[in-house]
């Protein structure tokens, strides 16, 4: 999919660095809003650091992170804020479709078709096979695995995105939201983008999973399940040396959940992190001028430092 400007006003991220000094980033022509930020551990002080200097240089940012056992907050950007997701917001189509499929296995292979109306580029193999059916539960998966954007296409025909919206605010959740379908290209009558969220929602739903309180243990495993299968780990998840392809169960003591978001000028990534001294739940959202390589491997430098930090306080 193709991004479009953020549904929000564009307030720049204020983030405090460890030393306790405030560092503004300044944006023209942006409207500043009242903006949070809790102060790191030196644990989290690189990753702190790393996404202040992405906002001195422009860069929109939302961070947050909270260990899984005891909820306590590690360290958080303006967590408040609404940003464009990309495709972090097919994790709530996906809980729509693991509680249909509760108490049932019939459901999980009825076949959907593909039809004309669903095809898009971009994310995902099913575009590219001669298959032009697949049971629901393998679109599900794909859709964990690749964020496969045909196969959320025909999913979303298939349980309405209504029924997402209903599930959405059932879960409580007034800053995320998946917004509509994947379109190649964005026109006025269409949502401006994919899907938005807060750091602090999404770190807080990807949370309750990891502990079965979405809708029911056997729906939050559900899901769990497919995202395990994601083989995107090139953002915060490139920090802890996990095998992209192959990743479901603990590598040297470490395991990861996770669901990211790209978009032209956007890189999101939420997860859960295992390790032997700790789990976190983390959410890492940057809206940016895409206009040159430089820049947006300075975003994905940013996010990695904070999956430095993440690994660090787990192992």
């Amino acid at each position: 999919m193709h991004a479009d400007q953020p549904q929000r006003d564009r307030a720049s991220a204020v983030v405090t660095p460890s030393q306790g000094s405030e560092r503004r980033a300044r944006h023209s022509n942006v409207h500043r809003g009242k903006h949070r930020g809790v102060e790191p551990s030196e644990t989290f002080a690189r990753g702190f650091q790393a996404l202040s200097d992405l906002a001195l240089a422009g860069v929109q940012v939302t961070a947050r992170a909270t260990d899984l056992a005891t909820g306590k907050e590690l360290f958080s950007v303006d967590d408040h804020v609404v940003m464009p997701t990309a495709s972090i917001g097919k994790v709530l189509l996906l809980v729509e479709v693991a509680t249909r499929l509760t108490g049932t296995s019939a459901e999980s292979f009825t076949v959907l078709d593909r039809a004309p109306r669903d095809a898009v580029g971009d994310s995902g193999i099913w575009q590219h096979l001669q298959s032009p059916s697949l049971p629901l539960a393998d679109l599900a998966a794909m859709i964990g695995a690749t964020s496969d954007n045909l196969a959320t296409n025909v999913l979303l025909r298939h349980v309405g995105l209504e029924a997402v919206r209903a599930r959405t605010e059932a879960l409580g959740l007034t800053r995320t939201a998946l917004l509509d379908l994947v379109r190649d290209h964005r026109g006025p009558d269409d949502a401006p983008q994919l899907s938005i969220g807060s750091a602090k929602e999404l770190t807080w739903l990807f949370a309750s999973l990891a502990r079965g309180e979405i809708v029911s243990p056997e729906v939050s495993q559900r899901v769990i399940g497919w995202l395990s299968l994601n083989s995107d780990l090139s953002m915060v998840a490139s920090a802890f040396g996990l095998d992209p392809l192959a990743h479901r169960t603990p590598d040297h003591g470490v395991l990861l959940v996770n669901k990211t978001g790209t978009d032209g000028g956007v890189r999101s990534e939420v997860g859960v992190l295992r390790g032997p001294r700790a789990s976190v739940s983390y959410a890492v959202s940057t809206y940016f001028a895409d206009t040159g390589l430089s820049s947006r491997l300075a975003v994905l430098d940013g996010m990695r430092a904070v999956g430095m930090d993440l690994l660090e306080y787990v192992h």
